[in-house]
């Protein structure tokens, strides 16, 4: 070997050398921005707008933070009603496990968004939830010929909840929840008025057999009168601080329980003796929650409690202008001044289709003027989702069956949740359950 070759060896050894070193110090400095970046990026940041991909499994995400002991903000009006918490490991690994969309912000990135959010010209604010609430469904421990939007989503989301029935209620346990769900129950005795179309059911057969004995084995001479017991319970619970959320006909059918507290309203199909022939005028509409003036139907085999609910129209409304035109709008509330039911709102959208149900919504003119009309569908003047406080707890009720099947069906089969991870109609139930963990904020009067 030459001196040359050797010089040119000793050089090129001595180039790699160097080009290795400075791979290694530009690595090196990489990981250092990268450290800094994270150690500076405290902030987890789940929006919640169409940036999403899983809009109900992000409720999930929050809930277990809560039941993490973390602390979570919830941006009202801020990209959907997007969820901040301290960045923590724990949390963000579900987050991918569960294909919830996240970014991880710097502090100061996040505490220029709250100071945008919290400035008074703007209709935003910052919630802060506390403590995951205690939940329980109110539902009958015998299987029933249909589903629950409630427990679907709960289950979807990974929202843990537990089963409570008539006894429970009367044995008292209902002081141990925050945040109670109404399952499609009938509160006046008329098992639903399913009567008429299947009463030669076993289903049904069951289902009277089933109630007729618990009636008798908590002492009550008729399942009305149990349901009226549990009514008062439940009535009690919501004055004690309590949050409770029904759907379909668990809300009117709710309401005329305590109206009627003080009559018979039950034919004897249903319970084994007469109506009151003056039923009807002694009604007392404030007993209720939300509703006034309305007429009861006294037809056993017509599938409807009473002037109530708006199925009628809205079936008249997708028959004759197709199905697109079954859709209620969200009410824009100031974040600042009313955060409850901003909180009830938050969406991604305002306009959300409709579904039918046993009560697919409200007549307005039967809604009393206290209470407060969340969503509506203005062409037909009903009300869709409605709210109100009792003592020191709230109630909301929220027509219709299934979001995402707008002519659900007794026996049909439930929805698949995972073909509608965005859902709003869903994220409407998800916004209840949740919002009983946030720090107590009175609304501004």
């Amino acid at each position: 070997m030459t001196k040359e070759s050797i010089h040119n060896k000793s050089t090129i050894t001595r180039f790699k050398s160097s080009n290795t070193s400075n791979r290694m110090k530009s690595i090196l400095f990489l990981l250092f921005i990268l450290s800094n970046f994270i150690s500076q990026a405290t902030y987890l940041f789940i929006p919640m707008d169409d940036s999403q991909k899983n809009h109900l499994k992000a409720y999930g995400i929050s809930f277990y933070a809560l039941e993490k002991t973390l602390e979570v903000d919830w941006l009202l009006n801020y990209r959907g009603g997007s969820f901040a918490l301290k960045l923590s490991d724990d949390v963000l690994k579900e987050c991918k496990i569960r294909g919830v969309s996240f970014e991880v912000v710097a502090d100061v990135q996040y505490n220029k968004i709250v100071l945008d959010i919290t400035q008074p010209a703007i209709n935003q604010d910052v919630m802060k939830l506390e403590k995951a609430p205690t939940i329980a469904v109110y539902s009958p421990k015998n299987k029933q010929p249909w589903d629950d939007a409630v427990t679907l989503v709960m289950a979807y989301a990974e929202i843990p909840y537990e089963v409570v029935y008539d006894e429970e209620i009367i044995n008292g346990d209902l002081s141990k929840y925050d945040w109670l769900h109404l399952h499609h129950e009938d509160f006046t005795g008329q098992y639903g008025k399913f009567w008429s179309s299947y009463r030669n059911a076993p289903w049904f057969k069951e289902y009277v057999r089933f109630n007729e004995g618990l009636a008798g084995k908590l002492g009550f001479d008729k399942v009305s009168d149990l349901k009226l017991a549990v009514s008062m319970k439940i009535k009690q619970f919501v004055f004690d601080g309590g949050f409770m959320f029904a759907m379909c006909a668990a809300t009117d059918s709710y309401d005329i329980a305590l109206a009627a507290q003080n009559t018979d309203i039950c034919k004897s199909m249903f319970d084994g003796d007469p109506n009151d022939p003056q039923m009807q005028s002694k009604l007392s509409y404030l007993n209720g929650f939300a509703f006034k003036d309305y007429t009861l139907v006294t037809d056993p085999t017509k599938y409807e409690f009473s002037s109530i609910d708006a199925t009628d129209d809205h079936f008249k409304l997708f028959k004759t202008k197709g199905i697109q035109s079954d859709v209620f709008t969200l009410f824009d509330f100031s974040a600042k001044w009313d955060p409850i039911p901003t909180m009830l709102c938050q969406n991604h959208t305002s306009i959300v289709k409709g579904f039918m149900g046993q009560t697919t919504a409200f007549r307005k003119e039967k809604i009393r003027s206290d209470v407060l009309i969340l969503g509506q569908t203005k062409s037909i003047n009903s009300a869709r989702y409605i709210h109100g406080e009792f003592g020191k707890g709230t109630w909301t009720f929220y027509g219709g069956h299934d979001p995402e099947d707008h002519t659900h069906r007794v026996s049909d089969p439930p929805t698949d949740l995972n073909l509608y991870p965005n859902s709003p109609g869903y994220r409407l139930i998800l916004n209840n359950v949740l919002f009983p963990a946030a720090k107590k904020k009175k609304r501004k009067t």
